[in-house]
């Protein structure tokens, strides 16, 4: 399908907080953003409460907070469409955003696609998401308070995981596949010497989640004798690695070895292309840390197309 003559000063790809905050700024300065927020929920949307997003003395459900989001967006202006995209090219005045659909032209291209948490893909586990399932202790751990959990994993993730929950939860379990951690000395020390908040479950891995409206519990597997037993649990944390949705990316721009978009602020590697949130962020991960580059994001693509139109480049 050919390009639509139409270009658009801002394309916006993505669909959770760091790209409805592009979309938001970027439609206030009058550049009247396409956002193709793809046809997936972002990671808020699969979150229960949100209780650490500023502004919200009583919390606010994460669903909620990106539909507020995505309204405030297209108040001012902003369009919005359903789409995945599929590739990014170079083209005259701009850049080519293809979908299985449409081909969309954009001056400038903001990438807020965000990164998906790995799932162990067990029984149970889509079911009790936002349940007790989670992949962020430190958006939920509060939610946690005097209540047994589970952790699985064995990296600086899990262990990150397991003390933010230390601080509320009655227990903490690590349940973790091999007989070792492959996490830092210095975060494995300050995990296990929370012997009684935290304990350990080696050579073991969780097959089940159970439950009735919530978790109540875990199934585990050891993986040196074969038994089965049941773990007792309000909560099970994900703590196995996440997975930037960068594959669309490859060849246009520059990604680190493990997918995540090469950034110098909010600036990539291709001069007029931007990211903003957990696509460019393997280390923070919040909802408000993506909207804080979400907002650079749109400010630095504002300024790049005054730049370019000033220059006679447009």
């Amino acid at each position: 399908m050919a390009p639509q003559t139409q270009i658009r000063e801002v394309i916006v790809i993505g669909g959770g907080m760091g790209a409805l905050t592009a979309a938001l700024y970027t439609a206030r300065a009058s550049l009247k953003p396409l956002v193709v927020s793809g046809k997936g929920l972002d990671q808020l949307s699969l979150t229960s409460e949100v209780e650490n997003y500023p502004g919200f003395a009583n919390g606010i459900m994460g669903p909620e907070l990106v539909k507020n989001a995505k309204e405030q967006a297209k108040r001012f202006g902003a369009e919005f469409v359903g789409e995945d995209v599929i590739g990014i090219k170079s083209a005259k005045g701009g850049f080519e955003v293809s979908t299985l659909k449409n081909n969309f032209l954009g001056r400038t291209i903001i990438i807020a696609t965000g990164a998906s948490a790995r799932k162990l893909g067990i029984p149970g586990e889509e079911k009790f998401f936002g349940k007790g399932v989670s992949t962020c202790a430190v958006c939920d751990a509060a939610l946690f308070k005097d209540k047994a959990t589970v952790v699985v994993g064995g990296g600086d993730s899990a262990m990150e995981e397991s003390l933010a929950l230390s601080k509320f939860a009655k227990n903490v379990t690590i349940v973790h596949r091999k007989n070792e951690f492959r996490a830092s000395t210095i975060m494995q020390d300050r995990v296990l010497q929370l012997k009684d908040k935290i304990s350990v479950i080696w050579d073991t891995e969780v097959i089940e989640v159970f439950g009735d409206r919530f978790v109540k519990g875990v199934r585990i597997r050891n993986l040196k004798k074969g038994s089965v037993s049941e773990l007792s649990a309000d909560g099970m944390f994900l703590a196995i690695g996440h997975i930037p949705n960068t594959l669309f990316l490859k060849g246009f721009i520059d990604l680190d070895d493990a997918g995540y978009i090469k950034v110098a602020g909010v600036k990539t590697s291709v001069d007029g292309v931007f990211a903003a949130g957990d696509v460019m962020d393997p280390r923070y991960r919040q909802a408000v840390t993506s909207a804080g580059t979400g907002c650079m994001a749109a400010l630095e693509a504002e300024w790049w197309v005054e730049r370019m139109k000033a220059g006679g480049k447009f």
